[in-house]
């Protein structure tokens, strides 16, 4: 299994704790978030990793080099912001992908408990275009929801509040002809790209329960991170 993270975004609603490094570089007691990821899912039998970067990349390219505790790292350099759609259609321009039919894609900025080999055989025992890993939240309106009918997913709705619901927990897999249907512009965001198209895709969805989740992307669950994590690793 071959996964990209998207390690490329500003971080501005973190600016407040870290404004030296790329978000996904952000210290959690004194160790970037990125390497807890990269750690987690090199134990899950990862054969290379792709790190999409962009702003203030050296950070990201000096620390991990071009492999990490002996998994190759391959790097997907935006020369511009391409957005989370545009980022993914240059990755699966990867050579390393070549004779891969799908390819894991990770928010650089959340974490989640799950096996990715779990995802892999759902995806493949239902013939998906892409599965999502979903998970139910409550009182939330940081994120929009994702309304399911069985395995499958048949509506992303906008950021509002929500007493109770399913929210994209920022891992996917994606088959790698995903988008060759489509007329797309160079830059566009992925998940606008899924809500537009739902219809169209086949989108499996994978609920877990009773997990851990954090997204680090604001400061109060940034601060929560390096207590979990003292605990978790």
């Amino acid at each position: 299994m071959i996964i990209a993270i998207l390690s490329g975004g500003l971080g501005t609603r973190l600016r407040s704790e870290v404004s030296s490094v790329p978000k996904v570089m952000a210290p959690i007691n004194k160790k970037p978030f990125l390497e807890y990821l990269i750690e987690y899912f090199i134990y899950q039998n990862i054969s290379s990793i792709i790190l999409s970067v962009g702003y203030k990349k050296e950070n990201i390219l000096n620390y991990f080099h071009d492999e990490y505790k002996n998994t190759p790292i391959i790097y997907n350099e935006e020369k511009k912001a391409l957005g989370t759609g545009g980022a993914i259609v240059s990755i699966l321009k990867q050579e390393v992908l070549y004779n891969e039919k799908s390819l894991f894609i990770i928010n650089g900025d959340t974490f989640i408990d799950i096996s990715l080999q779990s995802i892999k055989d759902f995806h493949q025992l239902n013939d998906m275009d892409i599965t999502i890993a979903l998970m139910p939240m409550k009182d939330f309106d940081r994120y929009g929801s994702v309304s399911i009918n069985g395995n499958r997913v048949n509506s992303f709705k906008e950021k509002s509040y929500v007493a109770s619901g399913l929210i994209n927990a920022g891992v996917y897999l994606i088959n790698k002809d995903i988008f060759q249907n489509f007329k797309l512009p160079e830059v566009f965001s992925f998940e606008e790209f899924l809500a537009t198209n739902v219809q169209e895709l086949k989108i499996g969805a994978f609920v877990v329960y009773d997990t851990y989740f954090i997204d680090i992307g604001v400061p109060s669950d940034y601060k929560q991170a390096q207590i979990d994590f003292k605990e978790i690793f």
